[in-house]
């Protein structure tokens, strides 16, 4: 009976052991949660490279590359006492949020990257979430610009995504101070691209924040291209500004097609204008008496040496100036640079640690620190086209 009882005893004290070894490999398991780096850093790019999106999504891409090239060119990022290159690894969502949410999938658990920079849009951003966080991995957008992007429908924060840009409400309410106080416009018509929530909530937040008439508000799609109904009605308006939030493409035309109409009343529109194809399109004369917010000036060299820098090397690579989006996701790898340098790991739950205490970051589109909502506080501008170039910067804080 006592051997019984000592083998009983025995069996017990092993089986206490290898509980508590199972608790310290659970505990071990939990804090080493997400994506590791093997001898490179690996960055996936999950970006649209074909669809209706692929203009932006090719110049983010660039910028991407462009910020890549100088990190890996200097020996890479600093982590653990050594240097580590950026491995980057990219795969087109076609525009689709479908495919935004499978290519999150491989690149977190097929590719194992650390970090994501992209998607382009809000929507395809969204579609990714759900498995960028099951993996733990963080994703940089440089240009989703929904106010609820960042955030859970509880109201909150994402924890593993962030932002290059500012919100649309942020961008709208700036367009509404601008159209008050520095053109005095006390009348105004708007022309909005319902055709997603850019155009929409941009609109949203510009009439919660003017504080004059909105003597019309009409509605456009993506794609259209006869926008001359609706300019001749407003010709017979009195109006002392348009505001036209969209994109180039069809912002481009309802330009052209205003000044065609004799409508020489100012046109304001967003970032998604921030383009030279918009004049192309509207033809530079009609690009005059134009403005645009935008998080990135072509003028910024003048004062910011980052961004000077940055300018030549694109103008260097690619032969041409540097789009706006170009230069938010050149910042959207080197906010990644700085959480992995800041914590001094390359996992990708340190760097999503390291993103949302990002100060003080100082990058082409000026200095960045990250807020408890995963957002941008950062300097707006304004830029003014003259026929169909910037003629002035107005910077509003």
């Amino acid at each position: 009976m006592k051997k019984w009882e000592k083998q009983t005893m025995k069996i017990a004290a092993l089986g206490a052991m290898a509980l508590t070894l199972a608790g310290c490999a659970t505990a071990k398991s939990s804090s080493s949660q997400g994506n590791n780096p093997g001898k490179t850093i690996k960055i996936g790019v999950n970006m649209e490279l074909s669809g209706s999106a692929a203009g932006y999504g090719e110049q983010q891409k660039q910028g991407i590359q462009l910020a890549v090239k100088k990190i890996n060119k200097s020996g890479g990022i600093k982590v653990g006492g050594t240097k580590k290159k950026i491995q980057l690894v990219i795969r087109d969502n076609k525009t689709s949020n479908t495919t935004a949410a499978s290519v999150a999938a491989q690149l977190v658990n097929n590719d194992k990257v650390v970090a994501v920079v992209g998607p382009a849009t809000t929507s395809a951003g969204t579609a990714a979430i759900p498995n960028m966080t099951k993996a733990a991995v963080p994703s940089v957008s440089p240009s989703a610009t929904d106010p609820d992007y960042t955030l859970q429908k509880s109201g909150k924060v994402q924890k593993y995504i962030f932002r290059a840009c500012y919100q649309n409400n942020f961008q709208g309410a700036t367009a509404a101070t601008f159209v008050t106080k520095n053109l005095k416009a006390k009348r105004v018509a708007i022309l909005t691209d319902n055709s997603s929530d850019y155009g929409t909530g941009l609109t949203k937040a510009f009439k919660k924040q003017y504080r004059g008439t909105v003597v019309s508000s009409q509605t456009f799609q993506e794609g259209d291209k006869d926008f001359n109904a609706i300019l001749t009605a407003l010709k017979h308006k009195k109006i002392d500004a348009i505001y036209a939030p969209g994109y180039y493409s069809e912002i481009g035309l309802i330009v052209k097609q205003a000044r065609q109409a004799g409508i020489k009343a100012p046109i304001v529109g967003s970032d998604g204008m921030a383009d030279a194809k918009l004049a192309q399109i509207a033809g530079k004369s009609n690009a005059t008496n134009v403005y645009y917010t935008t998080p990135f000036s072509t003028k910024a060299s003048a004062t910011n040496k980052v961004a000077s820098k940055f300018m030549s090397a694109y103008k260097a690579k690619y032969g041409s100036t540097a789009p706006t989006f170009s230069a938010l996701a050149y910042d959207s790898v080197y906010m990644i640079k700085a959480a992995i340098e800041k914590e001094d790991s390359a996992n990708s739950v340190k760097i999503a640690d390291g993103l949302a205490k990002l100060k003080n970051f100082k990058g082409v589109t000026g200095t960045t620190t990250i807020d408890k909502q995963h957002n941008p506080e950062k300097t707006i501008s304004i830029e003014q086209l003259t026929n169909g170039v910037v003629s002035k910067v107005y910077n509003v804080k």
